[in-house]
């Protein structure tokens, strides 16, 4: 199966095997390698093994044009954060580059430096911008002090002749005359110091100013109503404007350090109040051209970043696409003349042809003299794993890689779990209101899938969407399941047909169904409505559900023995087809196929045997009557022929097994050196079969022990696997309860009072606790319970899940990767 050849470009999509793998060998002419290994790329169907994984990244063959590609991409993350800040976005575009890598780094390279030199520029303009405007604002603020100062010294100054001319008076100050008469030489000259100071350090700054200079300082502060940029940091910060007048050069000395140390910026300030208002003219005239300048360079920047972001995607793509190809080259090794380079790597068997035909197109367009070779090897070494997916396979498959990717060509859990996954799922979530709720979400997902796809998604979102079709599939199943439990919203609806029950009084609903009389025929499809509210639903919704939970695990275990029975007749292993297998079969439908056999009987006969009874008994005294719990003539002898096949079946896989391994592990070892080497495909049997124990050595304690555990794991597992479906009866009533207590307790409750505020503040509660409990929370635990029941107990009786998966080098993979 899937071992022959298939004909064609692409084979029909088989997802029971994994496709026929085979191990390859290019011999690539140097000059040809970078085109080859290029349409490889675009082919996506090879697996290339490392042929120098000994040698250090450093150490290998294209170990500079890596570096060279990482400088490139380097820049282009450069170009990516500059136009994050511009808010410009990449724009993609669907015209081919027609740019060779080399010419792509020279412009990458121009670019790159010119947007540099533009981006220093403009930080020295807009810091010369900036510092203009904290000047002029030091001008404006400065020169108010020095005003409002002049003017009282004129008024003081005309009180003064005011004084002198009415003459001496009583008030007039006895040492005036010897004041004016000092010498103005021995005067002491006030210097002055202005500029900003950050307004959180100002109270700090005013009082560090005092006490290093002892009090002999004067200080005037003025704020600044807007925030200020700061030419250093360039951020917005709010700042007051001050002057500080000292004598002596000493103080002026401290004075400096202390603005150094507060990051306050000084500027140049002329004491007159002329040459203030031509500063002030000046330092306007040089920010309108500074403006206009600074204009301009951002102008001419964004346009060279919007020329960036026409093409960035192309060079981003190119740039990696480069690198990745001599990543893949580095794998390679040279052979002895240096003239040839040697590939290994993992192929499907249908795409032979392909990468032939690539091999010869690479080598027809490098003008190579010389074709590349291909062959195929012959080897022991376990192949990947690979399974061709589409968008719909695809989660169901990453559901089972996540437990463990299948050993190559072992049977894939996927093919029954497209079906069996969302219909356990739904036996547990079995409403059909609810579910159509999850339809909607579903549709909307997919509707719109081409949109989302494309979108960069939150994790829960991103997560939700790759499962869209999962989620889909589990609603269909959902409302299926709620149709057959009759619960929408856990309302049951006459759908199908009216009940076949009619009370014989107005008492009856509330007392039990013996007050119900029949009056027409069964209910055609799932329970009769009439059941929802009578004091008999519970048990009977209990014992129809457990013993479903029965009947569908039962079976599902089965399913996964069958399948290993025909992993065995794959993989040509007869020991596992008699002595795993059949045991296996036997021992589980001794007791637990029997047990469903008895729910069986008992449903469709109508007995009121009690089945626990008989099952208890049967182990504990097989040879009792049965009584009334007998269902069928013969039944107990039956149940001592069942009971001893499954005492016998224990022995049976336990014993013969590791005795037949050991006498076939010294057969092979008796004959090893004259036999024929084998074909591939025998080949890979023989490594691929998990109960092979090697030539050279074999633990027959080992293989016991094994063997041992594998047993007792089986006998106690087919109990406990058992019980475990009884998850599905749990989660159902679970859902089935919460639904109802919502409806009745909030819902009902609500509309009771006859109060529209009530009334709506009752449908916000349940609609909350719909989605967030029964939608939300029962879904993720409803999905949880139906993994686990599929990872170990269906996946345990048949899947090994020890393969690797199939990683081609594809230029597809290359936006993940990223």
């Amino acid at each position: 199966m899937g071992e022959v050849a298939r004909g064609g470009c692409c084979p029909p999509m088989d997802l029971f095997r994994s496709e026929p793998m085979q191990l390859v060998q290019l011999i690539i002419p140097i000059e040809s390698a970078h085109r080859t290994v290029s349409y490889l790329g675009d082919l996506g169907l090879l697996q290339f093994k490392d042929l120098n994984a000994d040698k250090s990244p450093f150490q290998r063959t294209y170990a500079a044009q890596i570096k060279r590609c990482g400088e490139m991409a380097r820049g282009l993350r450069f170009f990516k954060d500059q136009m994050l800040k511009a808010g410009v976005s990449p724009k993609y575009s669907t015209t081919p580059v027609d740019l060779n890598i080399d010419d792509l780094e020279v412009k990458l390279t121009e670019i790159e430096s010119e947007l540099t030199e533009m981006n220093a520029n403009g930080e020295k303009l807009q810091r010369s911008y900036n510092e203009l405007v904290e000047y002029k604002l030091v001008l404006q603020k400065a020169g108010e002090f020095f005003h409002s100062a002049q003017s009282r010294a004129l008024e003081q100054q005309r009180e003064q002749e005011s004084c002198h001319l009415s003459g001496e008076s009583m008030e007039t100050p006895l040492l005036q005359d010897q004041e004016l008469s000092i010498d103005s030489s021995k005067q002491v000259k006030l210097g002055f110091l202005a500029g900003l100071v950050p307004r959180e350090k100002s109270m700090v700054f005013e009082r560090i100013l005092f006490r290093a200079t002892r009090g002999n300082v004067f200080l005037r502060q003025a704020t600044v109503e807007d925030p200020v940029t700061d030419p250093v940091s360039g951020e917005k910060t709010e700042k007051n404007v001050f002057v500080v007048f000292y004598a002596g050069e000493k103080a002026k000395a401290k004075i400096l350090k202390i603005c150094e140390a507060f990051g306050a910026n000084r500027y140049p300030f002329a004491e007159e109040l002329g040459k203030q208002a031509q500063m002030i003219t000046e330092v306007s005239g040089r920010l309108l051209e500074l403006k206009t300048t600074i204009d301009a360079g951002l102008l001419h920047r964004d346009n060279l970043l919007n020329t960036i972001g026409a093409q960035f995607e192309q060079w981003d793509a190119l740039v990696r696409k480069e690198k990745s190809i001599h990543h893949t080259l580095n794998m390679l090794s040279l052979d002895v003349t240096k003239k040839c380079l040697v590939a290994e790597g993992w192929s499907p068997v249908f795409a032979t042809k392909q990468i032939q035909d690539a091999l010869q197109r690479a080598a027809l367009d490098s003008n190579s003299q010389v074709n590349a070779i291909f062959q195929v090897l012959q080897t022991r070494e376990l192949p990947p794993t690979y399974f061709r997916t589409n968008k719909f396979t695809s989660s169901f498959q990453g559901i089972i890689d996540s437990y463990g990717v299948a050993k190559y060509q072992e049977a894939n859990p996927t093919v029954y779990t497209v079906v069996t996954f969302p219909f356990l799922f739904a036996v547990m979530f079995g409403d059909w209101g609810h579910g159509i709720c999850l339809l909607l979400a579903a549709l909307y997902f997919i509707i719109r899938e081409k949109k989302l796809s494309s979108q960069k998604l939150d994790d829960i979102t991103e997560m939700t969407f790759g499962g869209r079709y999962v989620i889909l599939l589990m609603a269909i199943f959902s409302i299926y399941t709620g149709f057959i439990y009759n619960e929408f919203f856990s309302v049951p609806f006459a759908i199908f047909a009216p009940s076949a029950y009619e009370c014989r009084d107005l008492s009856c609903r509330d007392a039990t169904t013996v007050g119900l009389i029949k009056v027409r025929d069964t209910y055609p499809f799932g329970v009769d409505p009439v059941w929802h509210g009578t004091r008999s639903e519970l048990p009977f919704l209990n014992s129809l559900k457990m013993k479903m939970s029965i009947l569908l695990g039962v079976a599902q275990m089965n399913l996964g023995i069958v399948m290993s029975y025909f992993n065995a007749i794959f993989f040509r292993n007869s020991v596992n087809v008699w002595f795993q297998f059949i045991p296996q079969m036997i021992f589980l439908n001794s007791l637990f196929g029997y047990l469903s056999l008895l729910i069986i009987v008992k449903w469709a006969t109508g007995s009121q045997a009690d089945l626990y009874h008989i099952l208890i008994y049967m182990f504990l005294s097989p040879t009792d009557d049965l009584g009334e719990n007998q269902l069928f003539a013969g039944q107990k002898n039956l149940q001592l022929v069942l009971l001893l096949l499954a005492v016998i079946s224990v022995p049976w896989m336990l014993l013969p097994k590791p005795f037949i391994l050991k006498k076939q592990h010294e057969a092979r070892h008796g004959v090893e050196s004259y036999e024929p080497l084998q074909s591939t495909d025998e080949s890979l049997q023989v490594e691929s079969n998990h109960d092979s124990h090697g030539h050279e050595e074999f633990e027959f304690s080992e293989v016991f022990v094994h063997q041992l555990i594998h047993t007792i794991e089986f006998v106690l597992g087919a109990v406990s696997n058992t019980a475990s479906y009884l998850r599905l009866w749990a989660l159902s009533l679970a859902h089935s309860e919460l639904s109802s207590v919502f409806y009745e307790k909030v819902l009902m409750m609500a509309w009771g009072y006859n109060n529209v505020i009530i009334l709506i503040v009752g449908l916000i509660v349940f609609i909350f606790a719909t989605v967030g409990v029964l939608l939300v929370m029962e879904t993720l635990s409803a999905f949880l319970h139906a993994l686990r029941l599929h990872w170990v107990e269906f996946q345990n009786k048949f899947y090994e899940g020890d393969g690797y998966k199939f990683h081609p080098f594809s230029f597809s993979w290359l936006d993940d990767e990223e």
